[in-house]
């Protein structure tokens, strides 16, 4: 056994069974490693933003870790966007990053870099491992950080020396995720807020929106007469028929200061006080109103699943019905005469999106309204962006489909970000992957149109337009799926939509309908 083997091993010990990868000479040994365990999918992404969003988009559905592989400081450097958004999203993820011989690093060969220091800020937890010897140790040690409190990024860090090198024929095992019950004081503390009679707005967050959680939520909001909001940004949320209506925190700045006005309490679970995205003159950068109280139910440790429903159980309201969607909120297709554009595409998803799909959403100006048309859609999990980076969704959405190939994922793509990772397309093409991607071809960076005017920068000039406009030339998607073996179809009209649509979701592996609007 060498060290390739010892890692390789110890991460299937632990049950993290697929590696999006994109390796390079310093990670050979460990390629050899992976070869020799059929055990182990190893699944290949033309660029490392598509393998860091992958595992992420993974993570999310699988409720474990993938591993990633990344060629040296510069390798890992073009998955950083996507590390960050996996950060933000508390994504379980175990990054290799190949690094040099360890006596060859006094050299300065021209990939050296300090992998250490790029990986940091897109990392819960960075480790060099020292030597073969200590291959399985430092495995162990990022598997616990990646999966402890809410979940987190490891990077670790493996030199070229210390994979081929002899290893320990010992592998070591990682202490089970510590899970605490919310403590007695917070739920005490809560429960008098939710008592007295002011303005109250319960928000949830991480796994407190999945289904059986989300329910105790929605009794104790039922009972109480708080206000039941989810975060702007969210990594999955259990949605559709017969699971829980929720709004969330709109993105515009005085949509949300306005869904927020005069509440008095705020109370997190499994959530942060909501902030804007960015900074904006004259405008507010949180959202809670001057003298809001804002107190915090559960710790990062904390069950969430449990901690709420200690909470239903202590307002006294276990025995309440919860506010779940009913086979009247789902919308209706809308004709074939219908004006085609964002609103009537998004309709169009919400009435025919199959049952146990996974839906993606980086349709960032577009989709505003995705998630209110959506409530009534079969039952479905709904995955976004999470960290602003742009180029997750096709990554995210490949990364879903092979963590479950059971489920249809429907990818809800803006053309300006998805031109950032489209390379996601040949992995979906090469593994055969359930993915519907729909590309809003508006063919312009619209979302920056209207950041020019709420910054209060006017309107787009020509040199502006230059910078924010995708029309001279236009990206023809389909050909460009088609050249990724991608099968596509370009839609003008409602009609020419809804028939792509359907005949997508009954498709066998990946199809892309380019939405022009």
């Amino acid at each position: 056994m060498n060290g390739a083997d010892s890692l390789c091993d110890t991460l299937l010990a632990h049950d993290i069974d697929v590696c999006f990868a994109n390796p390079g000479t310093s990670e050979m040994h460990f390629v050899a490693a992976l070869d020799k365990k059929p055990q182990m999918r190893c699944v290949l992404g033309v660029f490392e933003g598509v393998v860091t969003g992958a595992a992420d988009g993974y993570a999310r559905i699988a409720d474990k870790p993938a591993a990633t592989l990344l060629h040296l400081g510069p390798g890992m450097a073009n998955g950083l966007a996507n590390m960050h958004n996996a950060r933000r999203a508390k994504t379980p993820m175990i990054n290799v990053v190949g690094d040099h011989a360890v006596y060859h690093l006094p050299n300065d060969a021209p990939l050296t870099s300090d992998i250490e220091s790029l990986a940091r800020p897109m990392s819960n937890f960075v480790r060099r491992i020292r030597n073969a010897a200590d291959v399985s140790r430092a495995t162990v040690e990022a598997i616990e950080a990646a999966q402890q409190g809410e979940g987190g990024v490891s990077t670790l860090i493996l030199p070229a020396d210390s994979a081929w090198s002899p290893a320990p024929d010992i592998l070591h095992k990682a202490a089970e995720p510590i899970r605490t019950e919310v403590s007695e004081s917070a739920l005490k503390r809560v429960t008098e807020a939710l008592r007295n009679g002011r303005r109250t707005v319960l928000l949830v967050g991480g796994k407190g929106l999945r289904g059986a959680a989300l329910e105790h939520a929605s009794r104790v909001a039922q009972h109480t007469g708080a206000r039941l909001l989810a975060p702007g940004s969210n990594a999955r949320i259990e949605r559709g028929q017969g699971r829980v209506k929720i709004e969330r925190i709109p993105f515009n700045v005085d949509l949300a200061v306005q869904m927020l006005a005069g509440t008095e309490q705020l109370i997190l679970v499994g959530a942060e006080a909501p902030v804007a995205f960015f900074a904006y003159p004259g405008k507010p950068g949180t959202f809670a109103p001057e003298g809001c109280e804002i107190l915090s139910l559960t710790r990062p440790s904390d069950d969430l699943y449990k901690a709420l429903e200690a909470l239903a159980e202590s307002v006294g309201a276990k025995a309440v019905a919860p506010v779940i969607a009913q086979p009247s909120d789902r919308l209706e297709a809308p004709s074939d005469s219908t004006a085609f554009n964002a609103d009537s595409i998004m309709r169009a998803i919400a009435a025919l999106l199959p049952e146990n799909a996974i839906l993606c959403d980086e349709s960032v100006s577009s989709g505003r309204m995705t998630f209110d048309l959506m409530a009534g859609s079969e039952r479905h999990d709904y995955l976004q962006i999470t960290g602003g980076a742009i180029g997750s969704g096709i990554p995210m959405a490949t990364g879903a489909a092979v963590a479950r190939p059971d489920s249809k994922v429907v990818l809800m793509q803006a053309d300006g970000s998805g031109m950032f990772t489209m390379q996601a397309l040949w992995t979906q093409a090469r593994e055969q992957l359930n993915v519907v991607n729909i590309i809003f071809a508006n063919r312009s960076y619209a979302i920056l149109h209207n950041e020019l005017k709420q910054v209060g920068a006017g309107q787009a000039g020509h040199n502006a337009r230059r910078m924010l406009d995708l029309d001279e030339p236009a990206f023809d998607w389909v050909h460009m799926a088609k050249a990724c073996g991608v099968e596509g179809v370009r839609a003008t009209d409602t009609a020419s939509f809804l028939d792509a649509l359907r005949t997508a979701i009954q498709h066998k592996g990946p199809f892309l309908i380019e939405a022009v609007i």
